[in-house]
């Protein structure tokens, strides 16, 4: 029974990653045991669960009905697992947190950086992930989103306050160039663009002014896909670039970069962090959740 456990959470692990290399990595075996794992358990059930190629994995048919009917079951053994922690005396598991980049450095890390050291058996894993996730699906604990993004089946609670995205530049760029005084005067500057990971294209600055609202489309030397790059440029005089306030207030106060546009840029929902309403939570969770809560 305990072998047949074992191998359907390696087969779980496998099928949801949709890789070998992925879940051989995430429980920590090889790829080659992990192989001879899934192997022995189709043997033993009689059925192919998984499609291998020299470029994919994915379930059949019967891999799909078991990774549908086992995993969510095997999660909340999991779950129930992690929870005999309360007669511990410290909470203790790991908690697997989804997010981008800008939350982890503006907001995650810095609070659980604070608590962390007080819970030496609570072990934290932060995937950075820039396109949105199925947190059930790739098993994460939670994940945390811009309030005006969640879902309507998940728990959400605020982490940080409501955040704006402004328009910056540094003092020698505007020494070299007259500030924009409207957000159609920036398509005579250089802007540095943000290549969005979802759909692949170029993110077009949103503006709202009066219950106006104008989308600018910039052009530049320079386009990233990551705020903290494009921050760089704009220091290095680059051009303008459109980035969360809450992540600059330190390069404003020292005026190594300077705002423009200021009223037409609106506030919207800061991040949450999220989790599915069904899954009882562990007392690791817990203290992470409250580590991370906003108490503004």
């Amino acid at each position: 029974m305990r072998e047949n456990i074992n191998d359907l959470l390696a087969f779980v692990a496998v099928a949801t990653d949709q890789s070998f290399t992925r879940a051989a990595a995430r429980l920590g075996t090889s790829q080659s045991s992990l192989s001879r794992t899934i192997r022995n358990l189709e043997e033993r059930l009689g059925v192919r669960l998984l499609t291998r190629t020299t470029r994919s994995v994915s379930p059949t048919d019967a891999g799909e009905r078991l990774l549908r009917n086992v995993g969510p079951r095997l999660d909340e053994i999991e779950a129930e697992l992690e929870a005999l922690g309360t007669l511990r005396d410290k909470p203790a598991g790991i908690v697997r947190i989804n997010c981008s980049e800008n939350a982890a450095e503006s907001v995650v890390w810095p609070k659980l950086a604070q608590v962390l050291p007080a819970y030496p058996d609570i072990k934290v894993e932060i995937f950075i992930q820039h396109s949105f996730t199925d947190i059930v699906a790739e098993r994460f604990d939670a994940g945390v989103r811009l309030g005006e993004s969640l879902e309507k089946d998940m728990i959400a609670v605020r982490i940080a306050p409501d955040d704006r995205l402004i328009a910056v530049g540094s003092p020698s760029y505007f020494e070299r160039h007259a500030p924009p005084e409207t957000p159609r005067d920036l398509t005579a500057h250089s802007c540095i663009n943000l290549r969005l990971a979802t759909r692949g294209g170029l993110y077009a600055w949103e503006f709202e002014k009066d219950g106006t609202s104008l989308n600018v489309k910039v052009e530049g030397q320079l386009t990233f896909n990551t705020m903290r790059q494009i921050v760089d440029a704009a220091l290095a005089g680059f051009g303008i670039a459109f980035v969360p306030e809450s992540g600059i207030h330190g390069h404003l106060a020292r005026g190594t970069l300077m705002q423009v546009l200021d009223d037409w840029c609106q506030p919207f929902p800061g991040f949450h962090l999220y989790y599915p309403s069904r899954r009882q939570q562990s007392p690791a969770f817990e203290v992470v959740m409250n580590a991370l809560r906003h108490r503004g």
